[in-house]
């Protein structure tokens, strides 16, 4: 996979987050309309820089994961 492809999914997921705040994996997944593959190596790149982090919540009884920028 191109480095440069990489880089700007990277940018795509970042913008949606940006927008969007937190968000569960498969609503990130849905919104940014990247391809598996695409998506996790965008999400592999932005954690690697430190720009990303997880949250868990609990909710009604039930862990909820969400992806969210670092401040």
């Amino acid at each position: 996979m191109e480095i440069n492809k990489i880089g700007n999914n990277a940018g795509v997921v970042w913008n949606v987050l940006n927008a969007n705040g937190k968000m569960t994996e498969a609503k990130l997944k849905k919104e940014t309309a990247l391809a598996s593959a695409d998506f996790y190596t965008a999400l592999g790149w932005l954690a690697r820089e430190g720009k990303l982090s997880t949250i868990v919540e609990t909710r009604c009884g039930k862990d909820c994961e969400y992806y969210t920028l670092n401040a």
